[in-house]
């Protein structure tokens, strides 16, 4: 299986320049390609765009420069923008899963820039990295590689920060697992409720979201192209990158964690999309990174040889007894503890449904006749119905 393993490097002034003006070949023969694409009914085969944005573009004189670096990552931006257009084709037609693709745009110089290398532009040797016409670079080697690569992309962020991301070939790795499945609830305040009753409690954004405001409120008053502003534009770049950093380092040790003590990890389908239209949560909906969450558990189940599934987001996880099977129908996000009026049990909203979406995923749906209603309930429980909310808290989680 694939993997990817990036090292950040500190390249000298003189292969800056190198490297600014490999990106800008890449970022040029991008957007010409594009062009050309979207000036015609169908787009070119990638062999034809070659030949107009490399290979003649190099006898002009607008584009003679061109030649100055090397050509494997002109080829591969091409290659990568017919990639582009079949991914954004097929979510269009229904063949490709998950949300809708758009279409490729224009690359900015502004924004991230990268350029992929294949076998023939680079190489390494010793401590350092040979790449076709920059030089040697060398990388902070933070952990080994674990066969040869076989291409390496070059990244430079919106933060002015250069890495090395190789892609490798690993082995699955077989470790025993401790438990046989876990059941996970998402949610805002506590990231992620276990059905065995653990916690796992998200980092605190909060003194860095509030400087991110101040330097973005910053950045809306200053005049557009002046120098002030693209310093601001880095300092916003690099408190977002302190905040991704953190959240990631959250994620990988608690997925890491989750998917090497369980065979079966089960999670539920969010529609994160369609909350983040609520504007009062969507910020902190926004911070949490659910997706890179699921994105990362199902990466590692596949390294670890583990079992991921995702339920349906429409499983009612919040309104039934995880205990008796009891339905009581859809709670107010403020309910955080219900007393079962079936069999007198106290449940904890979170815990109820992580244990909830465990047997749904693992296929232990409660007997039918034992989930019929004794009594009457309400549709939504209120916070006065002292007979089935045993306690409320400001707390929220986004299960049903």
């Amino acid at each position: 299986m694939k993997a990817r393993y990036k090292y950040r490097f500190y390249p000298t002034d003189q292969q800056k320049q190198d490297l600014a003006k490999l990106f800008g070949c890449v970022r040029v023969v991008w957007n010409d390609a594009l062009a050309i694409c979207k000036g015609s009914q169908k787009v070119p085969k990638s062999g034809d765009l070659q030949k107009l944005v490399i290979t003649q573009a190099k006898k002009t004189e607008e584009r003679r420069w061109l030649s100055e670096v090397s050509v494997v990552p002109l080829q591969q931006s091409v290659a990568d923008l017919g990639v582009a257009f079949k991914n954004f084709f097929d979510s269009c037609n229904g063949k490709r899963k998950g949300r809708k693709v758009n279409s490729p745009r224009f690359k900015k110089r502004t924004n991230r820039q990268s350029a992929r290398l294949t076998r023939r532009g680079f190489s390494i040797q010793g401590d350092g990295v040979y790449l076709a016409k920059i030089g040697v670079v060398k990388p902070i080697w933070s952990r080994e590689l674990p066969s040869n690569p076989s291409s390496v992309t070059i990244i430079k962020d919106c933060a002015n920060n250069y890495f090395l991301s190789f892609v490798v070939d690993i082995e699955p790795v077989r470790v025993r697992a401790d438990n046989q499945s876990i059941g996970i609830d998402l949610g805002i305040k506590t990231f992620a409720v276990m059905s065995d009753g653990t916690q796992a409690k998200s980092p605190d954004y909060s003194k860095l979201d509030r400087k991110l405001r101040k330097v973005q409120r910053k950045l809306a008053k200053q005049p557009k192209g002046s120098n002030r502003k693209e310093q601001t534009r880095v300092k916003i770049a690099k408190l977002n990158n302190k905040i991704a950093n953190k959240r990631k380092d959250f994620l990988h040790k608690l997925s890491t964690k989750i998917v090497s003590e369980n065979q079966v990890i089960v999670l539920e389908d969010l529609n994160v999309s369609g909350m983040v239209k609520n504007r009062k949560l969507a910020r902190a909906i926004s911070q949490q990174g659910w997706a890179e969450f699921r994105t990362l558990c199902e990466a590692k189940s596949n390294k670890y040889g583990r079992n991921f599934q995702v339920i349906n987001r429409w499983e009612p996880t919040s309104q039934i007894c995880s205990d008796c099977g009891f339905k009581w129908g859809k709670l107010d996000l403020s309910v955080r503890s219900i007393l079962c009026v079936n069999c007198g049990i106290e449940q904890d909203r979170d815990e109820n449904a992580a244990r909830n979406i465990e047997m749904v995923g693992m296929g232990h749906r409660h007997d039918l006749k034992r989930t019929g209603r004794v009594g009457k309930t309400t549709s939504v429980a209120q916070p006065d119905e002292l007979s089935r909310i045993t306690g409320a808290s400001a707390g929220v989680s986004m299960s049903k």
